[in-house]
């Protein structure tokens, strides 16, 4: 029997143009990882810090905080470096937790429901799931999830989003189940 290898613990100082590929890179190998420490970007770490409905939150911090518990640790002035850059730099820890069995929702497509919530920032949550999900089973699911219509994908919990995301599903399914013809030994 194969035994698992210990999750290590990755420190680094991530180029600041690729940061968020890197992030999620990390992210979907976070098997092999305890704890993550960076330093990045001041408007980065900002953003993985953020809480629901401040001007920061968005996919990033989503996807963030569906893997892990984020914590930014302290700031970094430009004038700590030589030569100084232009922009200010913070250092955050990141302990991999992943939410997705205790928020009850499948990784591949609740990430793709949080790319499609999040697509358009400026656009109302329910503009941006009509690309995808008819406009009465939408209305009728945030209704039932307690959700406004009116509102915007950054102002929603984790948990809220998770909701909402179960409601669309089992409408799903409940819609195939239904229009699926039936196989001839349940007929």
């Amino acid at each position: 029997m194969e035994q698992a290898p210990d999750r290590v613990r990755v420190v680094g100082n991530l180029p600041y143009f690729i940061t968020s590929d890197i992030l999620l890179r990390l992210f979907e190998y976070r098997k092999y990882f305890e704890t993550i420490v960076l330093m990045v970007q001041k408007e980065v770490a900002d953003r993985l810090a953020a809480h629901p409905g401040t001007k920061d939150y968005g996919l990033l911090t989503a996807t963030a905080q569906l893997y892990s518990r984020v914590e930014k640790l302290f700031e970094v002035p430009p004038a700590s470096f030589s030569p100084p850059p232009k922009v200010h730099s913070a250092v955050v820890r990141l302990v991999l937790v992943p939410r997705l069995e205790k928020l009850g929702v499948n990784e591949a497509e609740f990430m793709n429901f949080l790319k499609l919530s999040f697509a358009q920032k400026r656009k109302t949550l329910w503009n941006n799931l009509k690309v995808r999900y008819a406009s009465e089973d939408l209305t009728g699911t945030m209704k039932r999830a307690r959700i406004q219509p009116s509102i915007r994908a950054e102002a929603l919990s984790l948990e809220q989003m998770a909701a909402l995301f179960r409601e669309l599903m089992s409408r799903e399914l409940t819609l195939r189940e239904l229009t699926e013809p039936r196989s001839p030994r349940h007929a």
